[in-house]
């Protein structure tokens, strides 16, 4: 690369991509430079729908090279790289997201389902879940039946509204999974070319934990949207999460954003006897409660120190997508195959899985 090139790549990481604090260049979207005499043409490989940000992008990059370089000619064109497997049955879903952390236990394929639920209220959604060592999606959605098998391509389980499919449904057995890295590669790929999706908005897939083959053989396959990392508040999860944020980055995944869980303890009640709830004043350690008119009230307490959600997406420049409680209740509709967001409830966890779809869908 000679020395203009270099330099004119060192101008563009001045652009943030819009509505992030990280540049285009760390983005990953600069395919080349292509530079003849006094012309030259950027192109942008750019895996968004959203016209009014590559409109952004192109007027930065027309406007950052004319006033800095003596260009009689300056283009900005964005091109689609041709897929490697043109029969991947990827190709018709419209966004790939993933939902990762490279920590175990931070209540990541709560966080998957949920979301996806929600997206689904409005959008045609799938999920996959990968974790084929542990997949926990045949519990969260009570399902234990084998797929159908149609020209060696899986069927994905249609329930909720939504299309699923999982290791956990072909391994229903319960048998504990002992695979090498080689025969993981293999599995995950099969889940990406030969499961039978209908077209989509979105397809969430939930991740296991680390940064492994699994999460390499994804990111090298598959056109994905963007990653969207989940954390708990302490320093302890934080360390592990970490990893999993840089793996994006190093392979030029936009990270959309960090959900933080088990933020605080939810817990709710409901008060009897009493005529005018306005005139009640509950308090928690000097935090006064608020009560609907019903009796019906919702606190919640810290229990983890830290601020793990904040201090990572502030290191990574994207947004806090939303902070979930410890909740009873989405304990008791994970185990019992009812997804929380489809209960007709009035929560603060409620409010964040909404929240937190609208942050994707915007």
């Amino acid at each position: 690369m000679n020395d203009l090139k270099k330099n004119i790549i060192e101008e563009l990481k001045k652009i943030n991509y819009p509505e992030f604090n990280r540049d285009i260049i760390s983005f990953g979207i600069l395919k080349d430079l292509v530079i003849e005499e006094n012309k030259i043409k950027v192109l942008l490989n750019l895996k968004t729908n959203n016209e009014s940000h590559k409109q952004i992008i192109k007027d930065s990059i027309l406007n950052l090279l004319s006033k800095n370089y003596d260009f009689l000619d300056i283009s900005v064109d964005f091109i689609k790289e041709v897929e490697e497997n043109p029969g991947n049955s990827l190709t018709n879903i419209k966004n790939i997201i993933a939902i990762a952390s490279c920590k175990g236990g931070v209540g990541k394929s709560t966080v998957a389902l949920n979301l996806a639920c929600e997206l689904s209220k409005n959008y045609k959604v799938g999920l996959l879940d990968l974790d084929i060592y542990g997949p926990s999606l045949p519990t969260m959605i009570k399902n234990y039946e084998q797929p159908k098998l149609i020209d060696n391509n899986l069927i994905p389980f249609e329930k909720y509204g939504m299309e699923f499919m999982s290791f956990g449904f072909i391994n229903n057995d319960n048998k504990s999974t002992i695979w090498r890295g080689p025969m993981v590669a293999r599995m995950t790929q099969q889940f990406f070319d030969n499961v039978n999706w209908s077209d989509l908005d979105f397809l969430l897939i939930d991740l296991p934990p680390g940064t492994g083959d699994i999460q390499l053989t994804l990111v090298q396959k598959i056109a994905l949207t963007g990653a969207i990392i989940v954390t708990t508040p302490q320093d302890l999860s934080l360390i592990d999460v970490q990893k999993g944020s840089d793996m994006f980055r190093k392979v030029n995944v936009p990270i959309i954003g960090v959900v933080e869980n088990m933020s605080n303890y939810s817990f709710r009640g409901k008060i009897s006897g009493v005529k005018d709830f306005n005139k009640v004043n509950l308090f928690l350690e000097n935090q006064k409660i608020n009560i609907d008119n019903k009796g019906h009230f919702e606190t919640s307490i810290s229990i983890f120190s830290g601020k793990g959600g904040a201090e990572e997406s502030e290191r990574l420049g994207v947004p806090l997508l939303g902070k979930l409680n410890i909740d009873t209740h989405l304990s008791f509709c994970s185990d019992n195959g009812t997804p929380y967001v489809f209960e007709d409830i009035n929560t603060h966890n409620m409010k964040q899985f909404y929240n937190i779809s609208k942050k994707i869908i915007d």
